[in-house]
């Protein structure tokens, strides 16, 4: 027994049903060698990787019609893979990251579920720079801004992982924490663009909740 309990869950992307293995309940947590401890992820926050939130979900679904032709793309924290799976099924160049000692092994699992072949996967602190990870054209991530200092962080990894011309996306509850990223993002030569109302909220910014889109040309990219 690996000291968790799991469920198989059944998420409809763009008519599409993608079976996904995820933790039973936010209750789970196993780290018998402790990795996870050593790896900065405390008990509270363990569960947190493998559960389908609704943040997840839009994201999900953005990718299932987002344009992505001919793109390298890279998403942070990606827990149990929806949307890398998302984006394997339409034959995406996709790289799927996070820091959880779990996330690799339940992301083979899944892309096992669904037919598909192995996805690239990356162990990826967000702190570390990673010199062999390369540049993307599309980084993606879901509740990523859920920390003050993760604004910092990922601003940084953009930095040193996309291309002049690059786009991020990401979809954000409403943790607080969008308006200091966006600063740094514009500092860095992307516009912003937001939409509303599109997934359930959680955490404690109700109505909050919105998928952010920011581009950079190469041309304005800062000398």
């Amino acid at each position: 027994m690996p000291g968790y309990t799991t469920r198989i869950l059944t998420i409809p992307v763009g008519g599409h049903d993608f079976r996904i293995r995820a933790l039973s309940d936010l209750q789970q947590f196993a780290d018998p060698t402790g990795r996870a401890q050593r790896a900065g992820i405390h008990s509270s926050l363990w569960s947190l990787f493998g559960q389908i939130w609704p943040a997840g979900r839009v994201l999900a679904e953005t990718m299932h019609s987002f344009d992505v032709a001919g793109k390298r793309v890279l998403e942070l924290g990606c827990g149990l893979g929806l949307a890398s799976l998302v984006l394997a099924h339409r034959g995406a160049d996709v790289v799927a990251s996070d820091h959880h000692p779990l996330a690799e092994s339940f992301l083979a699992y899944n892309a096992g579920l669904n037919d598909l072949p192995a996805l690239h996967y990356r162990d990826l602190p967000w702190e570390l720079p990673d010199t062999t990870l390369g540049r993307f054209d599309l980084i993606i991530g879901s509740d990523v801004l859920y920390e003050r200092g993760h604004a910092l962080q990922i601003a940084r990894m953009m930095e040193r992982h996309a291309r002049p011309t690059a786009e991020l996306l990401l979809t954000d509850p409403g943790r607080g924490n969008v308006g200091s990223f966006s600063r740094a993002m514009a500092a860095q030569g992307y516009t912003v663009d937001e939409a509303y109302g599109l997934f359930d909220d959680e955490g404690d910014a109700p109505g909050r909740g919105r998928l952010l889109r920011y581009t950079r040309e190469a041309a304005s990219q800062a000398a």
